[in-house]
């Protein structure tokens, strides 16, 4: 049974037309909602920063109940999926190209697809969520230890260590396997039963796998700033290189020396 079953081949052929440009297309707008956010008033949201200091976050903090804790969870989260989405999109292409050619038959077909992406942006969601808490506990922190805050580096410094010896771990390699291979992925946990749960499990199961893959890199735009367009659009390119390309994988050692490089070199110029 070839891919496209149960379609005529013109059909099929037509549908693949489309898949790509609207995946193609949702990236870019991702992109482009990210752009115009960091240059509107309200891009301090993606740094952050005190967002309930002032303007509409602080207003609507007030209005909400527990605001001061609801409202900036929600912002982030809205700024964390909406990164996430420009910056993983891409290098999931090959995940969404094998199941939409497994089920590009079924009469469901498009809203399978739009389950696997929840599924994945889910977890992605979720892991976001733990790096904003993360993130908090070590502002808290340097609010509390003005010696610790003078030495602020550091907390970079360890960053990019952390980054770097990870792309050496056995996790990393393992992970990035599964993320290299998607469509012995979709074979291999696709059962077609209960399609909809199971659409937005397989999403979830592979975001698990690629949160385990590309988490130290994700963390680093904590450390280069999470409102950087230009962070953001080189750390997408090589998420995308190693995931996609056949060379990628050859690209985790390099980067994790680089990385540890630039870990020395902070902690070099500081100490």
């Amino acid at each position: 049974m070839t891919p496209a079953a149960g379609l005529p081949p013109r059909k099929a052929s037509r549908h693949r037309q489309v898949f790509l440009p609207v995946l193609a297309a949702l990236v870019a707008l991702a992109w482009t909602v990210l752009w115009a956010w960091t240059r509107s008033p309200h891009g301090r949201y993606l740094e952050h920063g005190d967002w309930t200091a002032s303007g509409p976050a602080a207003a609507l903090c007030q209005a909400v109940p527990a605001g001061g804790v609801v409202v900036p969870m929600v912002l982030y989260a809205m700024g964390w999926i909406l990164m996430t989405a420009a910056m993983m999109l891409p290098t999931t292409l090959p995940l969404f190209n094998a199941f939409d050619r497994l089920t590009v038959g079924r009469p469901d077909h498009g809203r399978l697809l739009m389950l696997l992406g929840l599924g994945y942006m889910a977890v992605w969601g979720a892991f976001g969520l733990l790096a904003h808490v993360l993130h908090s506990g070590v502002l808290a922190l340097l609010a509390i230890s003005p010696t610790l805050a003078w030495h602020g580096w550091v907390i970079g410094a360890a960053t990019f260590a952390l980054a770097g010896a990870f792309q050496f771990s056995r996790l990393k390699y393992r992970c990035l396997e599964k993320c290299r291979t998607p469509l012995s992925f979709v074979i291999e946990h696709w059962r077609g039963r209960a399609q909809a749960r199971h659409a937005f499990a397989l999403g979830a199961h592979h975001g698990l796998f690629c949160v385990g893959c590309c988490w130290a890199l994700m963390l680093l735009m904590f450390a280069l700033g999470t409102g950087s367009l230009g962070w953001m659009l080189l750390l997408a390119a090589v998420m995308a290189i190693e995931k996609n390309v056949p060379w990628g994988r050859g690209l985790s050692a390099p980067l994790g020396f680089a990385l540890l490089g630039w870990a020395a070199f902070v902690v070099a110029t500081h100490v």
